[in-house]
């Protein structure tokens, strides 16, 4: 019987590669649907039938909340930070610094940003900056299960902020670097199995491989990074 989970579209590619290889090994079949947070987190609030969530660590931990996971098999699965990205052939502003970032955003006609984790960093970081008013007519939100990346190919922004995972070997997209460490936030994305599956045993040894080093060269391939202790972040046990 196929496990059938739901995540975010930043974990889309790594978790496509990992259920194949997982399949490979132990014959167990994987599905996941990737779609905006947003849609992922009304879909299991909703209660679809999904065996397993993969999602940011405050979507996760806020789904536990309110027992639609079950709190005790959330699982760090991968880290992302947030990469900046200008249409392809377009000219590439200096990123090097905080102050060569804020002055790209101010230098910019439109600025995309996501619904997501990466988005409300930098609606954040704009307060904090004191540009927020003189932005709000400029920036350009990615509606959910939308790319920032499909913005910035389309020219409807001059630049966009979003997981690397995300905007990375997309067609007319150019990532010209990642937030500088003063200014970046770093999303942990996890796992967990849903309140409605029937398969929970089945799902933690997915979590469990997914948090394992066997997965870390995927995650690198698909612009990730795993956890630092991912191994010791696996509470699942089975039962």
């Amino acid at each position: 019987m196929e496990l059938i989970g739901i995540s975010s579209m930043a974990t889309r590619g790594m978790l496509v590669e990992l259920a194949d290889l997982y399949e490979r090994r132990s014959s167990q079949r994987v599905i996941t649907e990737s779609v905006g947070g947003v849609d992922a987190v009304r879909r299991i609030r909703a209660g679809e039938l999904f065996d397993f969530v993969v999602l940011s660590a405050d979507a996760i931990d806020a789904l536990a909340a309110t027992g639609h996971v079950d709190p005790k098999t959330r699982t760090d699965v991968a880290q992302s930070g947030i990469a900046i990205g200008v249409k392809a052939g377009a000219a590439k502003p200096d990123v090097a610094t905080e102050a060569a970032v804020r002055d790209a955003v101010l230098n910019a006609r439109r600025v995309g940003y996501s619904t997501g984790p990466s988005g409300s960093h930098l609606a954040r970081l704009f307060e904090c900056w004191g540009i927020a008013d003189a932005m709000a007519s400029r920036i350009v939100q990615a509606p959910p299960g939308v790319p920032v990346a499909t913005l910035i190919a389309r020219g409807d922004v001059d630049i966009g902020f979003q997981q690397l995972s995300e905007l990375m070997d997309v067609p007319g997209v150019a990532v010209i670097g990642s937030m500088p460490a003063a200014i970046q936030s770093v999303t942990t994305f996890c796992g967990a199995v849903c309140s409605v599956s029937t398969r929970a045993g089945a799902v933690r040894g997915f979590l469990s491989f997914l948090a394992s080093p066997d997965g870390d060269a995927a995650k690198r391939r698909h612009g990730m990074d795993a956890c630092p202790s991912a191994a010791r972040r696996v509470v699942s046990t089975p039962t």
